[in-house]
């Protein structure tokens, strides 16, 4: 309690200060005397003192318990601060850039980076102000949020604590807050696992990963399902080192959130957990209280799903047959639209084999998205920036999900082994999954990629320790095969949007690329077997 109060005393006047600005300030360039009655948007500013200042101590009171949680770690606490203040004041920059620095298109003039986030929000507004109950958000009338449970949450908020007027800004700060307590769960999971060193690299990752960045400052349900996902993960790191009640009531927030969300991440999650919790095991003993939970959960979700998705032509069919039409239609769909927005893919599948169109779309949604093609892309500026911090992200986690496969080869216990194994398979078939999904989308794509970032920061994390540790140089060479791939499509980009370079056949360029990687992993293999076999007879 003595230490509730203490927090307190600095929570309540940061949160009422901070309140008193986000109210004040306007969606627009003329900003209104601080404490005026009503701000230049017509909303009274009191209401959105008080909303804004409940919100921020609810959450700084959370992120605080948190943070003492891990032993009032300092680093901890940077990763908090800068998970939470980059992200809010990102997205409220971002909602006074667009509008003069963006695209004149209805999205963008409303100060919103993503569609969805504005379709979702607007509809959300317009049931916060309707007689129609909240619960109304998960029937099928509404189409920005196929499940619903962001659009309620978004309309919840609206409703009772901004009834005079829209106030956007509200749900970046519950996307900002919840993304900073999944960092905290990162961490607290983390290192009761694997120790302080895997702990400092994941939950840095999740703290400033780009595309993390930019959904957390939007009304997006990524950063919702990220946390989620970590608030499950850490109630099975606790009841698995300490057998404490208060495991299951974060593995059942986690699971709970999962369902309302997005009950596809939930079943996804599930397995995931289930199968590396199995592995991890010394006898691999099924627990009833794990299958009956985690079956159960499993028969919701799979219901969930089955329900959000039987509509139009699949909605007489069975459970399953539904799930695989969805995603059979879906995928051939999203191919459909990548082929006919893109001219040069409209070319390439004109003159290949229509069995190599499906590994097409897969390689070409891996690399999304492509770093060169945000340098020498003709977008605005603004869009420009954004392009390349997200393909620099991306770029600099993939060498070392790669190298994690190596990483977990390595390691000593065979139980261990397995299980890290089995997250790096499950991870890596959901980034095939976003890039198949998303058709090679380079924003849909990266965003349902980044849904798992957990899995992927602690990959990426064990495969810098152990190379760290090892001094092995299969990350180089790996690198180096990403950068020759880099500076290939560097060159074709470059003669694609300056006109007087000359251009390389994508095909060619491809296999220049393929023979030249082929040939640095080749012999770089061919060395390390020769100095092998040297060293033993020396």
């Amino acid at each position: 309690m003595k230490v509730f109060l203490r927090d307190l005393r600095w929570i309540l006047p940061v949160s009422l200060g901070l309140g008193a600005l986000l109210s004040a300030l306007p969606s627009c360039t003329d900003v209104p005397p601080l404490l005026a009655a009503r701000t230049v948007d017509g909303g009274v500013w009191w209401i959105g003192w008080l909303a804004y200042g409940l919100i921020l101590t609810l959450g700084l009171l959370a992120l605080a318990a948190l943070w003492r949680s891990v032993a009032a770690s300092r680093t901890v606490g940077l990763m908090l601060l800068l998970a939470l203040l980059l992200r809010l004041s990102l997205g409220i920059a971002l909602t006074y850039i667009l509008p003069a620095a963006g695209y004149p298109t209805e999205v963008q003039q409303a100060g919103y980076v993503f569609k969805d986030a504005f379709n979702r929000d607007t509809q959300a507004w317009e049931l916060a102000r309707s007689t129609r109950p909240i619960l109304s958000a998960f029937n099928k009338s509404y189409s920005t949020d196929q499940y619903g449970g962001l659009l309620a949450l978004s309309a919840l908020v609206y409703r009772y604590l901004s009834p005079d007027i829209h106030r956007p800004w509200l749900v970046i700060l519950l996307s900002a807050l919840t993304a900073a307590i999944g960092v905290a769960l990162t961490w607290k999971g983390v290192q009761q696992l694997w120790g302080e060193s895997l702990a400092v690299p994941a939950a840095w990752i999740m703290a400033l990963y780009p595309e993390s960045l930019l959904l957390g400052s939007s009304q997006m349900r990524e950063p919702f399902l990220i946390t989620f996902i970590a608030m499950t993960f850490w109630g099975v790191v606790d009841w698995q080192f300490s057998h404490n009640r208060r495991a299951w009531l974060w593995l059942a927030g986690g699971l709970a959130g999962l369902l309302l969300f997005s009950p596809g991440v939930a079943v996804f999650t599930i397995l995931t957990l289930g199968g590396w919790v199995w592995l991890r095991g010394e006898h691999r003993r099924l627990i009833w209280q794990v299958i009956v939970i985690g079956g159960g959960a499993l028969l919701v979700a799979l219901l969930l799903l089955w329900v959000g998705l039987a509509r139009g032509s699949f909605a007489d069919a069975s459970p399953i047959e539904v799930i695989t039409n969805w995603l059979q239609t879906s995928t051939k769909w999203d191919i459909y639209l990548l082929e006919r927005s893109s001219g040069w893919v409209q070319e390439i599948f004109r003159h290949t084999d229509a069995r190599l169109h499906l590994p097409f779309v897969i390689g070409y949604g891996l690399a999304q998205p492509v770093l060169p093609a945000a340098i020498f892309d003709d977008a605005a500026p603004l869009w420009r920036t954004i392009g390349i911090l997200r393909a620099l992200g991306w770029y600099a986690l993939l060498p070392f999900l790669l190298v994690s496969l190596l990483a977990i080869w390595k390691a000593p216990a065979r139980n261990e082994r397995a299980a890290w194994l089995w997250l790096g398979l499950l991870a890596w078939l959901w980034i095939v999954i976003s890039a198949l999904r998303a058709g090679g989308d380079q924003w849909d794509n990266p965003r349902y990629r980044a849904i798992l970032l957990l899995w992927q920061a602690a990959l990426a994390a064990k495969a810098w320790m152990w190379w760290r540790k090892s001094k092995n140089s299969w990350p180089v060479r790996l690198l180096i095969v990403e950068l020759i791939f880099l500076a290939f499509f560097t060159e074709w980009y470059a003669s694609r949007y300056i006109g007087y370079i000359a251009k390389l056949p994508f095909w060619i360029m491809l296999a220049a690329i393929g023979i030249t990687s082929g040939l640095i992993l080749a012999g770089s293999w061919a060395w390390d077997c020769w100095r092998s076999r040297h060293s033993r007879h020396a």
